[in-house]
């Protein structure tokens, strides 16, 4: 069993890649492999809308960026965490980016993530995390993944550097999803 999480932040020790960390601890407790990949601060394109992964149907986009070999990640694990600051009310452009293109993949190729885990994690400063946490949420319920919950929204308060650290409702908050995450995913593993 195994979850790969992106991180969206450019900050590759900011508060989102604390509360990813949170999660991870909690699956890797529950025995379940867990792999990191900075994603924040790559040079990473958005979707061309070429429509070439929908004919060709190899798994693939045809940009030639790190975004396929994250998209055969996704597809060999169980569970997926995608997290990000709150930029405007929204997710970072490199995460935005991994949707897209993941998406149309995935859905170009017989729904290439349904039936895996899906958790969205979003940092903020102060408001304005909820439509990051929608959209995650939409790319997940559109590829035909499930989504578990936790004691409450998967955000944390913070804005400088480690601020997210004094968020206690927010780190416990990553606690619950990640022992709910590895709950439904050996669930899912039972045949």
């Amino acid at each position: 069993m195994k979850v790969v999480a992106f991180n969206g932040s450019p900050r590759q020790n900011g508060n989102t890649a604390v509360l990813i960390n949170r999660v991870l601890k909690e699956l890797t407790v529950e025995g379940i492999e867990t792999d990191f990949i900075q994603l924040g601060g790559q040079q990473i394109h958005g979707c061309m809308a070429c429509g070439i992964c929908r004919k060709q149907k190899n798994k693939q986009c045809k940009i030639d960026d790190n975004i396929n070999q994250y998209i055969q990640k996704m597809a060999e694990a169980d569970g997926i965490i995608l997290g990000s600051p709150t930029y405007f009310s929204m997710m970072t452009p490199e995460l935005k980016a991994l949707i897209d293109r993941a998406g149309y993949v995935a859905r170009s190729n017989d729904f290439l993530f349904k039936r895996k885990v899906g958790a969205a994690i979003v940092a903020v400063r102060r408001t304005g995390a909820m439509p990051t946490f929608d959209a995650i949420n939409h790319f997940f319920l559109i590829n035909e993944m499930i989504v578990p919950g936790s004691s409450y929204w998967n955000v944390g308060i913070g804005r400088a550097v480690g601020d997210v650290e004094q968020d206690e409702e927010g780190l416990a908050t990553m606690e619950t999803l990640g022992k709910n995450m590895a709950w439904l995913i050996k669930k899912l593993k039972i045949k």
